[in-house]
């Protein structure tokens, strides 16, 4: 406004206002006020009365949050509560299920004891009437024995009964993600016009990766074989495949503990196990994928035209299977690791056989470590136990590393 009156006191004083028409400064002034009364009048009814609001808002949402929050937390808790509720009848299942197999395993053996002993019993019995003909000095009796030696010879039925064998069909590890999840704090920016969404909270990692993983332990499988393939049965349990046609389960100190040959009497390509501790194979040269159960081996999936190689189990159970045509000219999917798989957080490993080295990567397949201090030669397959342990096979020398490395 000063500088409006300024301007207008040069213009009135100068040689050059002779030819204006004169106005006086009072109209000037009114002019002025009116431009400045519409824009007080423009701030009051926009600006003024948004930023009023977003206060008023804002008051609002503070005063909510408490109890939006204590709401959010009792639906997680009364999410909890019916896990727990859900969990507790799974275990009493499992106690009343126990208990009746124990009775059954109980009445079984005493069936086969009560059978044998009763068969005991008879032959001493028989013996002990052989015995007395032989002792008699009557000649009729030996003259009339009839051997009747025989039907004792067929022994009475024994059923062996094994301890049935629990199996987790959930990993621990995963239970906070089958549990549920929240979304992460989405945050709406407006400015200028513009509208940006952030999210504020992202979801940090459970288990930091080891800067230098380390070998836990070296097991020698004594295979003269090439081995190249590997998977965890449990924590303690590995088992392998290699160029035979023999699929062996280890312990952690070597001992082997079981052997299943395949169907066909070729080599498996690969072995998982699924979560009910079935063991699954590829045989390229059936073009099937196989389940044992029971000792019993099923085909489960048969392509013509199409070799399966890798196999994978999902946390669903469904069976992935990578194929190449009989050809070779064509392969379901572009990439072509010697080994792969995940562990709890969803980290994809994969075995670098030409680097001698396993890559770490996110979700997404974003890098994130290797595993690369001398310690494999070469690896081909891997598996990651529930303890964030990674079993790798060495092709070449028939060992198998455990390697912690988160």
């Amino acid at each position: 406004m000063i500088a409006t009156f300024q301007r207008v006191q040069k213009c009135v004083m100068s040689e050059k206002h002779k030819r204006h028409h004169i106005t006086s400064v009072q109209d000037l002034v009114n002019s002025n006020n009116e431009g400045i009364e519409k824009e007080k009048k423009r701030l009051q009814e926009t600006v003024y009365s948004k930023l009023e609001e977003r206060v008023s808002d804002i008051e609002t949402q503070l005063e909510e949050i408490d109890g939006k929050y204590e709401k959010l937390t009792s639906e997680v808790s009364q999410h909890g509560e019916e896990w727990r509720r859900k969990v507790e009848i799974a275990i009493q299942k499992n106690k009343d299920k126990i208990n009746k197999m124990r009775i059954q395993h109980r009445d079984t053996l005493n069936k086969n004891l009560d059978d044998t002993k009763k068969l005991i019993a008879d032959i001493k019995l028989y013996i002990s009437e052989i015995e007395d003909i032989l002792k008699s000095k009557e000649v009729s009796k030996s003259l009339s024995y009839e051997t009747e030696a025989e039907k004792f010879t067929h022994l009475p039925s024994n059923s062996k009964v094994e301890v049935p064998v629990f199996t987790e069909n959930v990993n621990p590890d995963q239970c906070s993600h089958l549990f549920g999840s929240l979304s992460s704090l989405s945050i709406t920016t407006e400015e200028n016009g513009q509208t940006t969404k952030t999210e504020a909270v992202s979801s940090p990692r459970m288990t930091q990766l080891l800067e230098e993983p380390q070998l836990i332990t070296s097991i020698n499988t004594g295979n003269e074989y090439l081995l190249h393939s590997v998977t965890c049965l449990n924590d303690d349990e590995i088992w392998t495949g290699g160029s035979d046609n023999i699929m062996k389960l280890y312990n952690l100190q070597g001992k082997l503990l079981k052997s299943i040959r395949t169907k066909s009497g070729k080599s498996a390509r690969d072995i998982e196990v699924t979560r009910r501790g079935d063991l699954v194979y590829s045989d390229p040269d059936t073009k099937t994928v196989n389940i044992v159960k029971n000792e019993q081996i099923q085909d489960v999936i048969r392509k013509q035209g199409w070799k399966p190689y890798n196999v994978c189990i999902t946390s669903s159970e469904d069976i992935l299977v990578s194929m190449v045509s009989e050809n070779g000219e064509q392969a379901k999917g572009t990439f072509g690791p010697v080994g792969i798989t995940t562990d709890s957080q969803s980290q994809i490993l994969t075995a670098d056989c030409d680097n001698n080295c396993i890559h770490i990567l996110d979700q997404e397949g974003q890098f994130l470590s290797f595993i690369d201090n001398g310690l494999l030669k070469p690896p081909w397959d891997l598996c990651v136990n529930t303890r964030g342990n990674v079993f790798v096979v060495e092709c070449c020398n028939g060992n198998v590393k455990k390697i912690r490395y988160m």
